[in-house]
């Protein structure tokens, strides 16, 4: 049977992490799973491979002709 520990940690000096699970047994073998939480915010995860760049650069780019735009009355939806 698995039984999962959760605990949030920081990176130490030197790239180590310290965990503490006190009802665990010396010697008890263990997986450890580290996840990051990389805090990427939307702008930045838009723009993360160069597809996503050029698609934005190219609707900023429509954003200068409002000619095409297309009006539409939100109270008639």
């Amino acid at each position: 049977m698995m039984t999962e520990i959760r605990e949030r940690t920081i990176v130490r000096r030197g790239g180590k992490i310290e965990i503490s699970a006190p009802d665990l047994t010396e010697g008890t073998e263990v997986e450890v799973l580290v996840l990051v939480d990389n805090d990427m915010d939307a702008t930045e995860y838009i723009l993360s491979t160069e597809a996503n760049r050029k698609y934005m650069e190219e609707a900023l780019e429509e954003l200068k002709h409002p000619e095409k735009f297309i009006p539409v009355d939100i109270e008639n939806l």
